[in-house]
């Protein structure tokens, strides 16, 4: 064997380790969001994946300011599903979201609402709710720190607050500080957010926040029956070890895939669920269930199925955004509101028999 080969065969490790080193020196620790990468990120995948997705984010900016210029840009059709599927540009993001929502004709038809609800007298145990999770929210983004000028946490505190004295049936449930955390990163504007949380809560996810949470309970018992329709031998594991859908899917639907998937992934799923609805959510489980149902499969017990659904939500497929997205229109075939209704209609009667 010539000492070229003995060479290139014994540095293949250190060379993966040098590229791993040098995306880590380009790459901020930091993300455009303000989370902290964790410590076994993997920059080199990320870079790859990221000089590619480059290009797609560039060609859907230029095709999204064409359409803005026009003044019926944002009016529900075809071609404006097409794009929100495709990716919103991150700079029109807030604007689109605020529109097809209808949070921004609600806004407009209660000018100063919110900063009354502000000025407004206070349940202090709604307050005291808020305050004990306000240190928990995105402890790894440096914006929601105290330490932070301008500390996110106020305008957190303030939509909240806001938002519990709005809704009453609902005041403050954990998983909607994560959720109206994320909205004020984008939209940097606390009453944007407050209007975006109110189409939330109010009109896209039925009864997730309410102190039943019968809407959450509902909709993961939907996924159970949409999994055993379309992924048969995932449900007979399920049944076999005894697991029920909640222990491993309830994050999924009361934080919106916050700090399940990756922040990016989040926004374009969140990009659709406001244009097209709840049954995104389906989708996406769905799609993540059945790419990775063959690694589900080898579960041998109870934990083993547990640990197989904290596995599935790493690594590139879930990193890859672009084809991700493009995926749950595809691998979960025909999904109706019809389907999706008739389902929850069924599993509401159910569990309200308890």
């Amino acid at each position: 064997m010539d000492a070229t080969s003995m060479d290139s065969r014994g540095t293949g490790g250190r060379s993966d380790q040098v590229a791993e080193e040098t995306a880590k020196d380009r790459i901020p620790r930091i993300d455009a969001y303000g989370f902290e990468r964790p410590e076994d990120f993997d920059y080199a995948s990320y870079e790859e994946f990221f000089s590619r997705y480059l290009v797609v984010l560039s060609r859907r900016a230029m095709k999204w300011s064409k359409l803005l210029q026009r003044n019926n840009g944002v009016e529900k059709s075809l071609k404006v599903k097409r794009y929100i599927r495709k990716g919103i540009p991150n700079e029109h993001r807030a604007q689109i979201w605020m529109i097809v929502s209808g949070a921004q004709a609600e806004m407009d038809l209660n000018p100063g609402y919110y900063r009354k609800l502000l000025e407004g007298e206070k349940n202090d145990r709604l307050v005291e709710a808020i305050l004990t999770d306000m240190n928990r929210t995105f402890p790894d983004n440096v914006r929601f720190r105290k330490t932070s000028s301008p500390c996110l946490q106020q305008a957190l505190y303030n939509v909240l607050v806001a938002y519990g004295h709005h809704n009453k049936n609902v005041g403050y449930c954990q998983g909607m500080n994560f959720v109206t955390g994320y909205l004020i990163l984008i939209t940097r504007d606390e009453e944007k957010s407050f209007w975006l949380l109110d189409a939330l809560i109010g009109r896209i996810l039925p009864d997730y926040y309410s102190p039943a949470m019968m809407g959450l309970k509902t909709d993961q018992e939907v996924l159970g029956e949409l999994v055993r329709m379309k992924i048969p031998a995932v449900t007979d594991l399920m049944d076999r070890h005894g697991v029920m859908w909640t222990l491993v899917v309830s994050r999924w639907f009361i934080c919106l895939f916050i700090d399940i998937l990756p922040v990016e992934t989040v926004l374009r799923i969140w990009d659709c669920l406001f244009y097209e609805g709840s049954k995104i959510l389906f989708r996406v489980a769905l799609t993540l269930i059945k790419q990775q149902q063959a690694q589900i499969l080898e579960a041998k017990n109870f934990p083993d199925v547990c640990d197989k659904f904290k596995e599935i939500i790493k690594g590139p497929f879930v990193m890859e955004c672009h084809t991700l997205m493009q995926n749950i229109f595809t691998e979960p075939g025909s999904l109706s509101m019809k389907t999706i209704n008739k389902l929850r209609d069924t599993c509401k009667a159910r569990l309200a028999q308890g």
